[in-house]
């Protein structure tokens, strides 16, 4: 009788063990909710207001369609080319899902990084000459895509002549380490001339000679059109104290320079180009769109703006259909 006792309190006992277990299990894994996650990383030339305003818009689009399932691997350049190229190649290393390349050197250095990840453009005014692709057609056919800043140069063109009917001499201030301002500075020439005016061309190297070779310009010209520039952009206020002190007009490209150093600009808003960017990002995240036949998008639409301080520091009146720069 006892051995049958114990032999009962030892089922019991294991019973009991066995239940313990059962009311314990290991923990489960997370519940996998379905959302996927991204990260997108961003090489930004140079700081600037268009600059800035188009990676926000980017930004901004993203993350209103994918909340927290978004994350950015952000870097500024500093203007730097070869410091683009250091952050696209960490960006590859840390196999990010897209990159975000902000004006035409942080685009160079992304083509050289990968011919994997998508790269979209923005900030670029013409890919062709950003790629070294004298066939371009709109399309890559390879992993990048994106939008361009290309405000209407012919419109360009005749706002200065609106404005500066009399003037004789354009000069074009740019700089001659950026393709696309040469590019611009091309298209342009010929139509200026048609319009009746003599044009001349005058380059900087680097922001160490920009007030100098502004000053030059100044002397022969009657007034000045400025491309859109990333180094002139960043050095608005070097040019701004030789044109106003020589009283010299600048039309400007786009806005930031315009509000740094110009009297007026047929512009875009860069905001809503990067929104356009990113928008394009998430027909190739979320839609499995194919980057290589997405078509480069432009800007819908452009505003004439101007320069309520400088236009009154020298005088000149603009039409009403004009808006201030804010």
């Amino acid at each position: 009788m006892k051995k049958l006792i114990s032999l009962v309190c030892v089922l019991a006992m294991v019973l009991a063990l066995c239940a313990c277990g059962a009311s314990e299990p290991a923990a489960a894994p997370a519940a996998d909710d379905g959302a996927e996650s991204y990260v997108v990383g961003i090489c930004q030339l140079v700081q600037h207001p268009a600059l800035d305003a188009a990676t926000q818009g980017f930004k901004d689009a993203l993350t209103a369609a994918l909340g927290d399932s978004v994350s950015f691997i952000e870097q500024n350049a500093s203007g730097d080319s070869a410091t683009c190229a250091t952050i696209c190649n960490q960006l590859v290393s840390e196999e990010v899902d897209l990159i975000l390349a902000n004006a035409t050197a942080a685009l160079q250095a992304a083509a050289a990084a990968t011919n994997q990840i998508p790269v979209l453009g923005t900030s670029i005014t013409d890919y062709g000459t950003a790629l070294g692709a004298d066939d371009w057609t709109g399309v890559s056919g390879t992993n990048l895509s994106g939008t361009s800043d290309l405000a209407p140069l012919d419109g360009q063109a005749q706002m200065l002549s609106e404005l500066f009917p009399d003037a004789k001499v354009v000069g074009l201030l740019y700089c001659s380490g950026e393709p696309n301002s040469k590019y611009q500075a091309d298209v342009i020439t010929p139509m200026l001339q048609e319009l009746g005016y003599e044009v001349k061309a005058y380059t900087f190297a680097d922001s160490n000679d920009v007030s100098n070779v502004t000053a030059s310009a100044c002397a022969d010209c009657d007034v000045l059109y400025i491309p859109t520039d990333n180094t002139a952009a960043s050095c608005t206020e070097a040019i701004n104290n030789v044109a106003i002190n020589e009283g010299t007009p600048i039309i400007a490209g786009e806005e930031g320079i315009c509000s740094g150093c110009g009297v007026a600009t047929l512009s875009i808003s860069y905001y809503d180009l990067g929104t356009a960017t990113g928008e394009m990002a998430l027909e190739i995240l979320t839609q499995g769109a194919d980057v290589s036949s997405m078509e480069v998008r432009y800007a819908p639409s452009f505003t004439k703006k101007f320069n309520a301080a400088n236009c009154e520091t020298l005088g000149i009146e603009v039409p009403s259909d004009y808006l201030a720069i804010g």
